[in-house]
């Protein structure tokens, strides 16, 4: 029997049209999602524009929407087949449609629960404090280091996402952020490239304390539930299976928010034989899964064919 990892990507991987393909019956998870909302989320994900969907209170939820209604087809395709996944994992907002695979949360709970956090994250911190650098072609220590060197108390950087090896985002006050670049280009030999991020807010980071708090009252009407299917977290890399109590689930979420994903840790504790399926819009944790373990076969579901191709590999 086959191992089977199913991966959700995060923010960023959203495009206008995404879904489009989709069937009738997979499809109504974006009205269903319109009815938890009470606006039309599916009209900005079909027709958008643009501006609208890289709004954080919106890119979330769509992309959840989006991830969980690819889940429910790829569900049919792996009951068929009498396939079983082991383990699912998503990159920071996808660790929400990972725990509604995983049956943590509900669909509708789960829209809710990502809404608001994109609304809290968006109001967290006002616009021009806070920076993101994608800092490219150099190892994660050293990325540590620049963060720790220029940081002091109320002005602070740090590792947001653990990509992969060769990347690493940092998140913060936006002077840090500056400073953490311009000590790395005098102190990191090599290729050593920092690209700014275009995004709404510094997320995970010390900054987002605003709305971890205001999540964590949120949550109090989101039901939880222990994983039927085992999830890796983002906030520690470690597995948890379905004697996980609910309150752990609720409060690794929360501590995520502020916290570092840690995305390639999560990777290397994957098997070198299990077939990682993504979830979701694009083909970026796919990029990031070869880098981190080139033995890992990876298919991302948002393309044509992906289907068929997953179809003949589970055949084999």
């Amino acid at each position: 029997m086959k191992s089977v990892t199913l991966l959700f990507p995060g923010q960023g991987a959203q495009y206008v049209g995404m879904g489009a393909s989709l069937e009738a019956e997979y499809s109504s998870f974006f009205t269903k999602a319109d009815e938890v909302l009470g606006f039309s989320l599916s009209t900005i994900i079909k027709d958008g524009p643009e501006d609208d969907l890289r709004l954080t209170k919106y890119t979330q939820p769509a992309i959840v929407s989006y991830s969980y209604a690819l889940y429910k087809k790829l569900e049919t395709l792996l009951e068929a087949k009498g396939v079983k996944v082991d383990r699912v994992l998503g990159h920071s907002v996808g660790e929400y449609s990972a725990l509604a695979a995983a049956g943590s949360l509900s669909f509708e709970d789960a829209i809710k629960a990502v809404h608001l956090r994109g609304s809290y994250m968006q109001e967290a911190v006002p616009s021009g404090q806070g920076k993101m650098y994608a800092m490219m072609r150099t190892d994660a220590e050293s990325v540590k280091k620049a963060c720790d060197i220029v940081s002091v108390p109320g002005n602070e950087v740090q590792p947001a996402n653990y990509n992969e090896p060769g990347q690493t985002v940092i998140s913060g006050h936006a002077e840090a952020c500056d400073k953490a670049v311009a000590w790395a280009n005098e102190n990191i030999e090599g290729r050593f490239r920092a690209i700014e991020l275009k995004v709404s807010a510094p997320f995970h980071s010390s900054l987002m304390a605003p709305a971890t708090q205001k999540l964590s009252q949120a949550f109090e009407n989101i039901t939880f539930n222990s994983p039927k299917i085992p999830y890796i977290a983002n906030i520690d890399a470690a597995e948890y299976g379905s004697d996980t109590d609910s309150t752990k689930v609720k409060l690794n979420l929360l501590d995520q928010v502020c916290g570092s994903v840690l995305w390639s840790q999560s990777i290397n504790k994957l098997p070198d034989d299990t077939i990682c399926i993504e979830v979701g819009p694009g083909k970026v944790l796919a990029g990031l899964v070869k880098k981190i373990n080139s033995l890992i076969k990876v298919i991302s579901l948002d393309k044509d064919g992906a289907f068929e191709e997953l179809e003949e590999l589970l055949n084999d």
